[in-house]
């Protein structure tokens, strides 16, 4: 017996399903190191700088330099989405609504690792961010705890030293031409090689403005912020500029990450993978499902500078 829908029910509904607006997936996915991780946790071995001794002596004994050998952590985090859609709704609906369900899954794991890296966390609605604690060891990757030693039991805080405060130049403001440079300063004070190295910023739609309200209109830096707003553009200052409102805060100041794409890590034991089935349990419904696995680290401090903004 088929199941009969009055044709006047039918037209109250839309033959195409909408997606509404949200970041589609990761934005700054791309900007970090990837790395295919085994297990729930993985190390990653990094060798330090040594210092080359003089040679004073004919016929001396070679030297004997030990190299200084560290490691990081990078801790598993495992993130899932599912949903149902009713044999009913389907029918109602005129449509398959399961590759908008299935795309509208991936996007939200695609956040998820935004905020893996930055330490924010999205709302019910999945789009706005909480206050980042600079105080509760927040998970984010750029500003977090790193792990470090051999068994990772020493503790690396976010250098005070990396942080360009919000009254830098003398008052509270946003983010400023004046503090992206300060930023490339911080970086070649710490021997980033800002020729070799891409280099990214994190800036959101505020930010922009803020660039765009502080910067002198004769400038060739607001010739260049003009055209990234326009979208003519991607960089400014040597840096790689993303665009994402998922930029974390302390309450007062939104907190601009700048990074070398070397400086930070992307661990990934289970990329992002979508399955649909029928459950038997629910009438034979289908059910929507999409997980990953991954986690993250910063591997060098002074590849990461935190730029405050006034919000």
């Amino acid at each position: 017996m088929s199941f009969q829908v009055d044709t006047a029910f039918i037209k109250q509904f839309n033959s195409t399903v909408s997606i509404l607006l949200q970041q589609k997936g990761s934005k700054l996915r791309s900007c970090v190191t990837e790395e295919t991780m085994h297990g729930e946790e993985q190390f990653f071995e990094q060798v330090g700088p040594v210092v080359a001794e003089e040679v004073t002596t004919r016929h001396g004994d070679s030297p004997l330099i030990s190299t200084l050998h560290d490691r990081r952590r990078i801790t598993l985090r495992f993130f899932d989405w599912g949903d149902m859609i009713d044999n009913f709704d389907k029918v109602r609906m005129l449509i398959d609504p399961t590759s908008p369900y299935t795309q509208v899954a991936v996007n939200a794991l695609g956040r998820a690792i935004d905020d893996v890296l930055t330490g924010t966390t999205a709302s019910s609605s999945g789009e706005s961010t909480i206050t980042y604690d600079s105080a509760g060891g927040t998970s984010g990757v750029f500003y977090g705890t790193a792990f470090t030693g051999k068994a990772a039991g020493t503790s690396v805080a976010f250098p005070s030293g990396q942080k360009i405060a919000v009254n830098f130049g003398g008052t509270n403001v946003g983010i400023t031409i004046p503090k992206l440079i300060e930023s490339r300063r911080l970086f070649a004070k710490g021997n980033v090689d800002l020729d070799m190295e891409e280099m990214y910023a994190a800036i959101s739609s505020r930010g922009l403005a803020d660039l765009l309200n502080t910067t002198q209109v004769t400038s060739a830096d607001f010739n260049s912020v003009k055209a990234l707003v326009g979208g003519d553009v991607d960089s400014l200052l040597g840096y790689t500029i993303k665009r994402t409102e998922r930029i974390p805060q302390d309450g007062t100041s939104w907190l601009y990450p700048v990074w070398a794409k070397s400086g930070v890590k992307l661990g990934v034991a289970k990329d992002i993978n979508t399955e649909v089935a029928r459950r038997p349990d629910k009438r034979f419904s289908w059910y929507v499902y999409a997980s990953m696995g991954v986690g993250g680290v910063r591997m060098e401090e002074a590849k990461v500078v935190q730029i405050a903004g006034l919000i």
